[in-house]
């Protein structure tokens, strides 16, 4: 039987080929500061091999599947088709074959998967299991309601078994689309801005049980152990401590607008690859936020695809509060692509029949 694929299929698989030779060779030239999460989960060097916590369960999925025992460029091999399948299989959209904006910037995408995740990573994990968040939305099968409650219940899985900040992500979401509901001038920013402030009030509680702040005792308290290091140049650091209510507001703040809208970050623009995080990086945050805002207005036609947006806009909001450099922030922008590439063609594939 002869299989016929339609020029966007055909450069969708195109690209996904160049881009896994791209990962095979990126496997041998990577510099050594990208292979240092990939060592410490092929070595397990403090023997934290288990179930809980993210490197302990990746340590485990690597050693269960022998993934750990092959060279990198094998790996590259057997885990980027995984992952372009998976994109593959959430659907190609009309006019992929074509160079507009927000193609350029999935095709970066594509690359940069391929970089950060043609070694053994985190990513890989959290990029399979946030697919199936795409596929129940997209499933005819399913409700509103029971694709909210399976989500949610993914996501509260995804936190307490591997990276515990996803906890925050359904909290915020459903925070914020109740927020949707005030009818005020420029909802859209003003619903991003108030997830921040929920963002803030978690951090006060989270204050008031442990004794410190969210990103105080997360993102701080990492970069400390890192000030003198060649890491240290890339920190995001808040040039104001968050050990008071005020430092931690302005901390949340200034960690949402490194992750996602990275200007701060200029002073390295001498740096290619920092230029080029930050150009990818405000062109997708700015055509998630016009899309986003579409669904808001049209929240009636894009009610499925609504819930999809306040994932991304939420972890988005958990990100800064934990991120503490700007080059593991686009490893882990990696790590949400599905949702990100549904995000940004959600009306260009097939859904759920309203």
């Amino acid at each position: 039987m002869k299989i016929i694929l339609s020029k966007n299929a055909y450069f969708f698989i195109q690209l996904a080929i160049i881009c896994l030779l791209g990962g095979i060779v990126c496997s041998f030239i990577l510099p050594s500061k990208f292979y240092n999460d990939a060592e410490i989960i092929v070595n397990d060097f403090h023997n934290e091999v288990g179930l809980i916590g993210s490197y302990p369960f990746t340590i485990f999925f690597y050693k269960i599947t022998l993934l750990k025992f092959i060279p990198y460029f094998l790996v590259a091999i057997i885990q980027l088709p995984i992952l372009y399948s998976l994109l593959y299989k959430i659907g190609v959209p009309t006019n992929f074959n074509h160079l507009t904006t927000k193609n350029f910037l999935v095709y970066i995408g594509f690359f940069l998967i391929a970089l950060f995740i043609c070694i053994p990573s985190k990513e890989f994990i959290n990029f399979i299991y946030l697919c199936l968040i795409v596929f129940i939305f997209k499933d005819k099968k399913y409700s509103l309601q029971k694709s909210l409650w399976l989500s949610f219940a993914l996501f509260v899985i995804l936190g307490l078994f591997f990276r515990s900040y996803y906890l925050f992500v359904p909290v915020i979401a459903i925070m914020m689309y109740l927020f949707t509901f005030i009818k005020i001038a420029n909802k859209t920013i003003k619903t991003v801005i108030f997830s921040l402030f929920i963002a803030v009030v978690m951090s006060f509680s989270y204050k008031l049980i442990t004794g410190k702040y969210i990103s105080e005792s997360t993102r701080e308290m990492h970069n400390l152990e890192r000030l003198n290091s060649d890491e240290a140049q890339s920190m995001i650091q808040s040039p104001i401590s968050p050990d008071s209510w005020y430092g931690e507001t302005f901390g949340v703040f200034y960690g949402y607008v490194s992750v996602n809208i990275p200007l701060n970050a200029v002073y390295q623009l001498l740096k290619p690859q920092v230029l080029a995080f930050i150009i990818w990086q405000l062109f997708i945050f700015y055509i998630l936020y016009l899309r986003f805002q579409k669904c808001i207005k049209n929240r009636q036609t894009y009610h499925h695809e609504l819930w999809i947006f306040l994932f991304i806009f939420s972890y988005f909001v958990v990100q800064g509060m934990f991120e503490p450099d700007l080059g593991s922030a686009i490893r882990h922008k990696m790590g949400i692509f599905p949702l990100i590439y549904f995000a940004i063609y959600y009306d260009k594939f097939s859904i759920k029949k309203r």
